[in-house]
């Protein structure tokens, strides 16, 4: 009987493995696509130093959510299983395997291959053992004048209780010998390093062409002695602790969501330690010690080479003004009938704008927002506020128009992760100003990304609206891919406004007919759209579906996938990072292709293009393709009706993105990369054509314009 139940269950597995990648090894994936840019020899050398860095930040907002999720499962004994099939230790195991093999990939990308490159250009990182005689000068009074006065030793005795490690933080453990007592094991002790002090210093001498920089903990490394009068330094090594950080909050119980928050925030730092990343050579008793007082088996240690932590290397591209090794100046294009003093209202009312960051200047998104603010026909102003700049001129223009007597509401999602403390501070500053600032439905995310403006036009009142894929930050608009729309149609309009109220009142079954708005109807109307095209398929009728979003997870979406498949429907799935979809296996997907597409820019975009026979439906919005965005969060997806905008999100977005060969590669079973970019042979760009399709539409528009002119009496 037991053998037979194991082979059941390993059958049930192999089956579940067949269907569904797994979701933490296909986020993994994802970023060996991005390491893989920092050895792209086509991108500018400091924009490939980057890259790295990006990797390791992923990796910690990986380690602090999902594997810190991930072994709270498997220490509480979970048999609950991933959508292929896993437990969460099994998960644990395979994510340690992987993990591994991307920073060894990373570290070895690093030494063999940007350091190299770095140092042909002048660019070099300075170790103890090369410091000039001017070098160690300036590093002792550097160390004396600005590190010294911040540091803290904390011995590790009997005396002393194991300090509390703060989350990221950088530390030196110092190994210290007793001079009374030479042959008495080494005492170890530790010394934090606080975040007010710069990782990476340029050192003196350094000009345009010929830049020396030095790693901060090389410097405490070297001059640590002085922290420990009386012990002979033997050895130091820089070690970063990583914490659980996923904010665990009862609504229900949480009488003020906003204390609530602050108050988690306060704790974050405190959370289970998940990941030891320490440099290598640390003596192993010295090293259990260190886990067994962080609380932390030895299987989640990383002994890394120096220099710890990478995504400090951020820091270079700042500190080192070469332009020819960055990427050129992004220019967007700009629409003509909405440069300023242009009013947008007006240009609104003559027809839809489709816009296309950051191809397109994101200026009207926030033009839209700081005109509505100072018109006197103005009456109201409904914003969602998800993530935010820190200067954001939304929140400028809300306040000023609080300020004038408009009617403001303002959605602020306090739980956008690792940005709470920011959301907190715009959503105390907007209060006082007079704004109505709601924190949403309790249980739900406030993700959608919507605008609504009350505008009294003669013995009328107008409502105008912006819908777009990303979120209201003019500088994650410069480095993102999205879509906005703006529009005063009255059918979007006043389901915009249902949405509004649903937000701020109380809703529990409001009808959406023009939108798709999660949790209400998109996951059910998705599925329809999906089955529609397995019906037309069926039926020998033209049928094809094309995905755009940043995650795909959802199983019951996925099968309606495989089913469409199935009957004949080409399916192209465009996804930038996690998807558990299996394209290409025999008898279940062989018509679904996936690709996903990492460049200059972050692909943020979500479109979905259906063919409905000849007709397409396009929808763009705020919402993955995730259970948490169909049933835990509000989402919006927008239909786009124009015929010319379908034409260019379908021809000139979809469809470049499908034919691009730079840098997206194509993805098989298993989350397995099938081509990658790089051949030698001249390749195709989606972002660069997209860059040049934008600065077209806005030549176009212009002599448009121009004719109209030059005939109107």
């Amino acid at each position: 009987m037991t053998t037979s139940l194991t082979t059941a269950a390993s059958s049930s597995r192999s089956e579940f493995g067949r269907r569904f990648a797994n979701r933490e090894l296909s986020w993994l994936a994802f970023n060996h696509r991005v390491l893989g840019q920092a050895s792209n020899p086509r991108f500018p050398l400091l924009e490939r130093v980057k890259f790295l860095s990006i990797v390791s930040s992923n990796l910690d907002e990986f380690f602090e959510i999902r594997v810190a999720g991930l072994m709270q499962h498997a220490n509480a004994g979970s048999t609950e299983l991933s959508l292929d099939g896993l437990r969460a230790d099994e998960q644990l195991r395979a994510i340690d395997t992987e993990v591994r093999r991307l920073v060894q990939a990373q570290y070895s990308c690093w030494q063999d291959e940007l350091v190299p490159a770095l140092a042909a250009e002048g660019i070099t990182f300075v170790s103890p053992a090369q410091f000039t005689t001017e070098d160690s000068a300036w590093i002792a009074r550097y160390f004396e004048d600005q590190v010294l006065p911040v540091l803290t030793p904390l011995a590790l005795d009997q005396a002393h209780p194991f300090p509390w490690i703060g989350n990221k933080t950088l530390n030196v453990l110092a190994l210290l010998g007793d001079a009374t007592a030479p042959s008495s094991p080494p005492i170890a002790a530790i010394v934090p390093v606080p975040r007010v002090l710069p990782r990476v210093l340029l050192l003196p001498g350094s000009s345009r062409t010929r830049s020396r920089q030095v790693f901060l903990t090389d410097i405490i490394r070297l001059h640590a002695g002085a922290l420990f009068p009386g012990y002979q330094l033997s050895d130091t090594f820089a070690f970063r602790l990583t914490r659980n950080s996923d904010l665990y909050i009862d609504e229900e119980e949480a009488e003020n969501l906003l204390k609530k928050i602050e108050h988690e925030l306060r704790n974050r730092h405190r959370g289970a330690a998940v990941r030891l990343e320490v440099n290598q050579g640390v003596p192993p008793s010295v090293l259990r010690k260190l886990c067994t007082d962080l609380n932390l088996d030895p299987s989640h240690v990383f002994e890394l080479p120096r220099p710890l932590n990478l995504l400090r290397l951020m820091t270079v591209y700042d500190l080192v003004d070469r332009p020819e090794l960055k990427f050129s100046p992004h220019l967007p294009a700009e629409t003509p009938a909405l440069r300023p003093p242009a009013c947008l209202f007006r240009a609104i009312q003559e027809r839809d704008i489709l816009l296309h960051h950051p191809y397109d200047a994101y200026a009207p998104v926030v033009d839209f927002v700081t005109q509505a603010s100072r018109d006197p026909e103005v009456l109201g102003i409904k914003q969602t506020l998800y993530r935010t700049s820190g200067d954001s001129p939304f929140i400028s223009a809300l306040i000023q128009a609080a300020l004038a007597g408009k009617q403001v509401t303002a959605l602020v999602e306090l739980r956008a992760r690792f940005d709470e403390a920011n959301n907190i501070k715009w959503a105390r500053e907007l209060e006082e100003a007079g704004v109505h600032v709601v924190y949403g439905v309790v249980g739900l995310k406030t993700h959608c990304k919507c605008c609504l403006v009350v505008r009294r036009e003669g013995t009328k009142l107008r409502r105008y609206a912006h819908f777009g894929t990303g979120n209201y930050n003019p500088k994650t608009a410069r480095l993102y891919t999205d879509v906005s729309l703006l529009t005063c149609r009255s059918d979007l309009t006043a389901e915009a406004a249902a949405l509004f109220n649903t937000l701020t009142g109380l809703g529990r079954a409001p009808v959406f007919h023009r939108l798709l708005v999660a949790p209400f109807n998109l996951h059910a109307r998705v599925q329809e759209l999906i089955q529609a095209e397995t019906a037309h398929a069926a039926a020998g009728r033209p049928a094809r579906i094309v995905v755009k979003v940043n995650k795909l997870v959802d199983p019951v979406t996925i099968d309606h996938l495989y089913a469409a498949s199935s009957a004949g429907v080409r399916v192209d799935l465009i996804v930038r990072a996690t998807c558990c979809v299996q394209p290409g296996v025999p008898g279940l997907s062989e018509n679904i292709r996936l690709r996903s597409l990492v460049g200059r820019f972050l692909e943020h975009a979500r479109v979905l293009y259906f063919e409905n026979n000849g007709d397409p439906i396009i929808y763009c919005g705020s919402a993955d393709w995730m259970p948490r965005n169909f049933f835990r969060r509000f989402e919006v997806m927008f239909p786009v009706d124009d015929p010319e905008f379908r034409r260019q999100l379908i021809d000139d977005l979809l469809e470049v993105e499908l034919l691009d060969d730079e840098n997206a590669c194509e993805i098989g079973p298993d989350s397995r990369t099938l081509s990658k970019p790089g051949s030698t042979r001249k390749q195709f760009c989606a972002q660069t054509h997209f860059s040049q399709s934008a600065v077209t539409r806005a030549q176009r528009e212009q002599q448009r314009r121009t004719a109209v002119t030059s005939v109107t009496p």
